[in-house]
């Protein structure tokens, strides 16, 4: 077998992390699934990692680091440790100021996020959320045309190729649009489009892009999948970053940038909108099929949400200790040790004067329009839910849909009513709203 021969002579040689061989390993990933890889080439890659991670006189290099990476999410079956975060490949993703694992990510620094000026971390998500979607369509382009055979079981109709066409284009228009690259779409066919926005001139980020695609099947329609809800990860990384921005602000009694970083987080959530009707273009029976494989991961154990979560407010008693954040228990370790909330900052500042009057109105309006932006995601998501699964149990060992239907309408804020309308009254003491 090539990735065997390759393998040895990478072992048997210098071992540059820089030359793995990644090709003939993804190949065999991806003709049989992660879930059925052979145990000689998991084995052998095994041993690949107990070279590449043995300690070293310094901080290993890039290529190390995307090396061991890559090897942890490759082997996490055979470690007996997958979950939703290996599954989906998120440390390969390197969420810009996101909420996984790395620098810039859950145990590194918040970047330009929680500062002033967070145009560079917002472009960066945008330009991951764009490839991630842009690679989907490219892979249904190539399948649709018999230019690949990766993932040939269930292929969908032409029907259905051309509605994911025109969602992800829809998908990925709001982050287009913010990179100044709108007019290339109605400019050019737009799957041409995305597929140059992939090869985006950055090999480090192509490279990691196309190891966070190890599917644990052969069905089509995994990869849209694992492409979708990449890119909610990375929405939802954001959205941390905004939330903590706006504790900021609020901490320091500044209106207008509170209710702009959420005013921008609820748009970033509105417009992620065509990503569950992209996601609802799965065939169903192919989603049954291949999810049968991914048992141990579910996204309950989504880090991200889950900050999303308590960020706004801290969790009551029985929703931190119930499953859902024992999944994550370093969210849940955070939210023990003090981690402050948008709820929290909200009521400090107006209690001790810090926010009055039309400015205190302004922030409860922008907590408003989010808190019913998020209870409309959740809703989508059990509706979409319902429909792949019916009253089948869900991965990660959760009770599935009955899940998602007990949990979709828990309050955002307990400060501020969800109710939009003009009879809507904020109750920063607090107390019950009115």
């Amino acid at each position: 077998m090539r990735f065997v021969r390759e393998l040895t002579s990478w072992l048997s040689g210098a071992a540059d992390p820089d030359n793995f061989p990644y090709s003939p390993v993804l190949a065999e990933f991806h003709r049989v699934g992660k879930h059925f890889v052979e145990k000689e080439l998991l084995a052998l890659l095994d041993s690949v990692r107990a070279q590449v991670t043995a300690p070293a006189a310094g901080p290993p290099s890039p290529a190390a680091r995307l090396l061991g990476d890559f090897l942890d999410v490759a082997l996490d079956k055979w470690d007996g440790r997958y979950d939703y975060r290996s599954y989906l490949a998120l440390r390969l993703l390197r969420l810009p100021c996101g909420a996984d694992d790395g620098p810039g990510g859950e145990d590194g620094g918040h970047g330009d996020g929680a500062a002033g000026h967070p145009e560079g971390a917002r472009r960066d998500r945008d330009r991951l959320l764009v490839r991630l979607v842009a690679d989907a369509l490219a892979f249904e382009l190539a399948a649709g045309s018999d230019a690949t055979d990766l993932l040939p079981e269930d292929r969908p109709s032409r029907e259905v190729v051309a509605k994911r066409h025109r969602l992800g284009v829809r998908a990925a228009s709001p982050a287009l649009a913010r990179l100044g690259l709108a007019g290339e779409i109605h400019d050019r066919e737009p799957a041409a489009v995305l597929r140059t926005l992939v090869a985006d001139g950055d090999p480090a980020a192509e490279l990691a892009l196309r190891l966070s695609m190890l599917p644990v099947y052969v069905s089509h329609d995994e990869y849209l999948f694992i492409r979708v809800l990449q890119a909610y990860e990375c929405l939802f990384a954001g959205l941390v970053e905004e939330l903590r921005a706006t504790i900021v602000a609020l901490r320091a009694g500044h209106a207008r940038p509170a209710a702009d970083r959420l005013a921008y987080a609820c748009a970033q959530l509105t417009a992620a909108g065509p990503l569950f009707s992209l996601l609802a273009t799965m065939q169903p029976a192919a989603f049954r099929t291949f999810r049968q494989y991914t048992e141990g991961a579910s996204a309950i154990q989504s880090r991200s949400y889950k900050l999303m979560e308590s960020l706004c407010r801290t969790p009551e008693g029985a929703r931190l200790e119930s499953p859902a954040y024992q999944q994550v228990p370093e969210v849940r370790d955070r939210v023990h040790a003090g981690q402050p909330s948008v709820d929290e900052a909200f009521r400090a500042a107006v209690r001790e004067g810090l926010l009055t009057g039309a400015d205190a109105e302004l922030v409860a309006g922008a907590m408003r329009t989010f808190a019913a932006a998020v209870l409309q995601w959740r809703r989508t998501h059990h509706r979409l839910a319902t429909r792949m699964l019916g009253p089948r149990p869900g991965t990660g060992y959760t009770e599935g849909t009955p899940y998602l239907a007990a949990v979709r309408s828990i309050p955002v804020f307990s400060s501020v009513t969800h109710d939009p309308g003009p009879s809507s009254r904020t109750d920063p003491t607090g107390g019950s709203p009115e």
